[in-house]
């Protein structure tokens, strides 16, 4: 039995992620594919239990430290829980978020613990995403988007538009970094162009 991937969509705060990998899921179903879509911090039960801990309340509630450690928590659990079942039994896994986002918003955005982060990432996960979408958007239409949303997971939306300006440079840098594996898309421009270039990539790929 072949494996499955890992395909991984990154951005700031309100930058389509979660429309593309849904819109990505239907293609790859109706090509015959076994699809699973997931998220993080989340996709297990217990890394979402986290996810409620770190994404909702006072933003002053965790230091980036914190946030670090508990984001890798999260990611171990659904790493052992879903992902790599998943993977081994042949579905591709396509996650709203992955160990990138820690590595820009942890990593430069909130704190300048990169090296750290990419340490406990080899010590406690060790996979890296087999393709990752960055989509780019300006921050202020992320912002104004993520604002917008209805919920209260908006912590980091509450630190403002200067954070998402040095988030979105921190992804710019982490694709030009990472251009084996990273994709960079334009996501000022309608949803259905945005996942035509996606898929066009997709269609590369020996899945």
């Amino acid at each position: 039995m072949k494996s499955g991937k890992l395909i991984t969509f990154e951005g700031i705060d309100g930058s389509g992620k979660s429309t593309q990998i849904l819109m990505l899921a239907e293609k790859l179903i109706a090509a015959g594919n076994e699809v699973i879509v997931t998220r993080e911090p989340g996709g297990s039960p217990g890394a979402e239990e986290i996810r409620n801990m770190v994404l909702k309340g006072d933003k002053g509630r965790w230091s980036t430290e914190t946030e670090l450690l508990l984001f890798t928590a999260a990611r171990r659990d659904h790493l052992e829980r879903v992902i790599e079942p998943a993977i081994a039994a042949g579905r591709h896994v396509l996650s709203d978020r992955y160990v990138d986002s820690t590595r820009v918003y942890q990593g430069v955005g909130r704190g300048e613990l990169r090296r750290k982060v990419d340490i406990l990432h080899t010590q406690m996960i060790g996979r890296e995403a087999d393709l990752t979408f960055v989509i780019d958007i300006e921050p202020e239409v992320g912002l104004d988007r993520a604002v917008a949303r209805t919920g209260d997971e908006k912590r980091f939306e509450s630190f403002g538009l200067e954070l998402q300006d040095r988030l979105r440079r921190g992804f710019l840098d982490l694709a030009r970094e990472c251009s084996e594996r990273v994709v960079l898309v334009d996501g000022n421009r309608p949803k259905d162009k945005v996942a035509a270039d996606i898929h066009n990539v997709i269609k590369e790929m020996p899945l």
